[in-house]
């Protein structure tokens, strides 16, 4: 790791970027995500339940009506690709998660798939996120597709930067990758071929303020596992090989619903603002015997350690509701 860093800070050197304006970058997008995060509120503000009582009767009628229905999958079978529907799967997952949304901290959105049996469910997944880190999935999905279509391996410095990017979750690393990947306009382009139909990418170079679904999330882990994606298998195995090696401090979310000694692949985001968190998590886990595709997704979470409790509380549940009935 220790080859790879340096190897990367030596190639940066012959960039034109200079740390003083990645500096200047990561001011200026602390600075927006304050005005956006405000605005966002001024939007659509959400009448909050006093503590301990959890969401008020409407919100809670808005987002438990969502998770009964199909999501809207532009045409194709499921949120992933060939898979099949149960009529009951969002009902049994709207169950299971009440006890986790009886003490509600934010908003949330959660989606599986099961891969063994062909179940699925999604919660809330109308609602729209701030993507935070785990955009590094689909920054790094739309190199590989730019590669293929060239028909030219990852150079060994795009190697380097995918493996900080996804494994230490390092955002010069992203903003690199993002900028060579054409910016909001590349990734666009690629989540039209991935079937990211509800995914917006930021303007602006603020990569971690692009909007996305629960269920635009589960299409990517689709593409990262299915044989009819547009990445190739070479692809595919490279971009989940790095979310299999992240960093022990990355390791959080969606990994708690992974059997003990059983291999994940993960990444997750966080973002702050003066007050409230965004808190995502996506990953690829083996649970019971079951291999599910799982994506959990929070905003306005009162610190990052009350996000990731609930994330993690809600991976858990939703992978025992998909694994429980048998199709």
């Amino acid at each position: 790791m220790q080859l790879t860093r340096t190897f990367v800070r030596r190639n940066r050197q012959l960039r034109r970027r200079r740390r003083a304006a990645v500096t200047a970058f990561a001011v200026v997008i602390a600075i927006l995500v304050v005005v956006a995060v405000s605005a966002a509120r001024a939007r659509d503000h959400k009448p909050q339940a006093p503590s301990g009582t959890g969401s008020s009767s409407a919100a809670h009628a808005r987002t438990k009506s969502s998770a009964t229905r199909p999501p809207d999958t532009g045409g194709s079978s499921t949120a992933g690709r060939g898979v099949a529907t149960s009529k009951n799967a969002g009902q049994r997952l709207a169950a299971a998660l009440a006890p986790v949304l009886a003490h509600r901290t934010g908003d949330l959105s959660v989606g599986v798939i099961d891969q063994t049996t062909g179940e699925w469910a999604v919660y809330n997944h109308t609602a729209s996120f701030h993507t935070a880190s785990i955009v590094k999935a689909d920054i790094l999905a739309t190199l590989l597709l730019r590669h293929q279509a060239e028909g030219a391996p990852l150079t060994q410095y795009e190697q380097a930067l995918a493996a900080q990017m996804i494994e230490a979750s390092d955002n010069d690393a992203a903003q690199d990758l993002w900028n060579d990947d054409d910016e909001a306009d590349g990734i666009a382009d690629a989540d039209a071929q991935l079937g990211l139909s509800h995914t917006t990418p930021a303007q602006g170079g603020y990569w971690g303020l692009t909007t996305t679904t629960v269920v635009d999330q589960l299409r990517l882990l689709s593409d990262l596992v299915s044989e009819s994606s547009p990445l190739n298998a070479a692809s595919r195995s490279f971009e989940l090989g790095l979310m299999r090696h992240v960093e022990p401090s990355q390791a959080w979310g969606v990994t708690k619903a992974a059997t003990p000694g059983t291999v994940y692949a993960v990444k997750n985001g966080w973002l702050p603002d003066p007050q409230l968190w965004v808190i995502n998590s996506i990953g690829v886990v083996h649970h019971a015997g079951h291999l599910l595709l799982l994506a959990v997704l929070s905003d306005d979470q009162p610190s990052e350690a009350v996000g990731v409790a609930q994330v993690e509380a809600a991976a858990v549940v939703a992978a025992q509701a998909v694994t429980a009935v048998r199709p």
